[in-house]
């Protein structure tokens, strides 16, 4: 469950994006639609001055809250597991040679004839002389 660290209250208005931003107050951006322009900026909306702390994921709730959440992984921690789980590579001298891949033979196919039609002939045009 989320723990609530700020109760802001904000209301959420269509076709904006609400975060924390570095300072750690709430700001919205303008959400980017098919194709239209977003002009650029931000805008502050809360002043809450949260600081961070390294393993948590920090959003907005449906009542306008900050709230925190434990992460389910951090990136420190899987980093130094995945390296810890390879095994070593052994180094080969002597390397195989691929094996050879046998010839196919292709047989020849002769294309069909393309019929002209009357759709597909191009009407010839004719100059009126004077």
């Amino acid at each position: 469950m989320a723990t609530v660290i700020a109760k802001t209250g904000i209301r959420r208005e269509q076709g904006w994006l609400y975060f924390l931003d570095r300072q750690g107050d709430v700001s919205r951006v303008r959400m980017q639609r098919s194709g239209r322009r977003v002009p650029k900026g931000r805008q502050k909306v809360a002043r809450t001055r949260i600081d961070r702390e390294e393993g948590w994921l920090y959003f907005i709730d449906k009542r306008g809250n900050v709230c925190k959440v434990k992460m389910k992984r951090s990136r420190r921690r899987g980093a130094a597991r995945r390296k810890a789980a390879r095994p070593a590579r052994r180094k080969t001298s002597a390397r195989r040679k691929p094996a050879r891949k046998t010839a196919r033979r292709k047989t020849a196919r002769k294309k069909p004839a393309r019929r002209r039609t009357a759709a597909r002939r191009r009407p010839t045009r004719r100059r009126a002389r004077r």
